[in-house]
C-alpha cells in the first residue's frame, strides 16, 4: 500500500466504504486529477461516469451536497427550486470545514458534518460505475450508481443545466 492510500483522509473514506461494501476498492490514480477531465483520461473512462461532489449553503450555513455527472453543470435555479431556499456555492474554506475534505478530493461520503441534504444528478444513472473523489485528487473509488444512491442516502434529481 502506498503512503497516499494511508493518508488520513483517504483512511477515513476506505473504513466507511469497507462498512457498506468490502468489496469496493480505491483506485489510486497515476495522475493528479483535480477535474473531472483529468480523472476520466486516468481511468480512460468516459468524463460523464465521473462524480462531481459539490457544496452548497444556504443562508443559515447550512450545507448541501449535489453529486453531478462530470460533464454537466450544475444549476443553481433548479436546486434552489428542489430545496425551497436560495442556496449559494461554497467556497474552499466552507467546503473544508462542513466536509473534512479540500476541494478536488471531496467524496460523497464520510464527511465531518452530515449535509442537510443530498442530491444526485439523474445523469449519472446513464452509467452502471461511476467514480467518486475518495478523500485525495489522487485517490477514487468505482461504485454502481445504485449503490452510490444506498450509500449516500441521496436524492436523483434533475439539478443540471439543460
Amino acid at each position: 500500500m502506498t503512503e497516499l492510500l494511508l493518508r488520513k483522509n483517504v483512511l477515513i473514506v476506505k473504513n466507511f466504504l469497507f462498512n457498506f461494501d468490502k468489496n469496493i476498492q480505491l483506485i489510486e490514480l497515476s495522475k493528479t486529477a483535480n477535474t473531472a477531465i483529468e480523472a476520466a483520461k486516468s481511468l480512460n473512462k468516459e468524463v460523464g461516469s465521473i462524480v462531481k461532489s459539490l457544496v452548497f449553503k444556504n443562508n443559515n450555513q447550512e450545507f448541501y451536497l449535489c453529486l453531478v455527472s462530470g460533464d454537466k453543470f450544475v444549476s443553481l435555479k433548479k436546486i434552489s427550486k428542489i430545496l425551497g431556499e436560495e442556496i449559494i456555492k461554497a467556497d474552499a474554506d466552507d467546503v473544508k470545514k462542513n466536509t473534512g475534505f479540500s476541494i478536488g478530493g471531496v467524496p460523497p461520503i464520510a464527511h465531518s458534518n452530515n449535509p442537510k441534504k443530498i442530491l444526485i444528478d439523474e445523469n449519472l444513472e446513464r452509467f452502471e460505475t461511476v467514480y467518486a473523489a475518495a478523500g485525495h485528487h489522487s485517490v477514487i473509488f468505482g461504485i454502481h450508481f445504485d449503490q452510490l444512491i444506498i450509500l449516500t442516502k441521496g436524492e436523483v434529481s434533475k439539478i443540471t443545466e439543460d
